[in-house]
């Protein structure tokens, strides 16, 4: 028996936003019932020419990003004469014109917010204060230098069993 999502619910995500684990469950796409790949038996039903256009548009922005990516290289090697300084500076710039368009599309939308989310994340970390960091610092040095000797007897002690037996 499972609910009815195919999910048990927990605290963190409520069921909200999982795919059936059931083999029998359809998967719905775009409010549509598909088959196991999530394609459409229907492909005219829920189909919408806005999200069509959007994904060309997104393609062509993509597009736009590798070229200003690809003329920012081979600028910076046929301006070799030029001062590193200009180039840098042209680099970044085209860098940032490319950065700038590929966050409009779909996918550079979900990894901004992405990286916007993980920075939130970091300002959470409680992180160790320099007397803890040192503490552990020093356990950690004294618990190696124990396995080395350790590992050297061992070593020395196998050695010596083996020039034993081998006369």
């Amino acid at each position: 028996a499972s609910s009815s999502i195919g999910r048990a619910a927990d605290s963190k995500s409520a069921g909200w936003g999982f795919d059936s684990l059931l083999a029998c469950h359809s998967r719905l796409t775009n409010g549509v019932a598909g088959n196991w790949w999530g394609a459409s038996s229907a492909p005219w039903k829920g189909f919408d020419m806005s999200e069509a256009a959007s994904n060309k548009l997104d393609s062509m922005k993509w597009l736009l990003v590798v070229a200003l990516l690809g003329a920012g290289i081979f600028g910076n090697s046929y301006f070799s004469d030029e001062s590193l300084l200009y180039r840098v500076i042209a680099i970044l710039v085209i860098a940032g014109i490319a950065l700038s368009i590929s966050v409009t599309t779909e996918r550079g939308a979900a990894a901004w917010a992405m990286i916007k989310g993980a920075r939130t994340e970091i300002r959470k970390v409680i992180w160790p204060t320099r007397q803890e960091t040192t503490q552990t610092t020093v356990i950690v040095m004294v618990f190696v230098v124990v396995c080395g000797l350790f590992f050297w007897a061992l070593d020395s002690f196998l050695g010596w069993v083996a020039s034993l037996l081998l006369g």
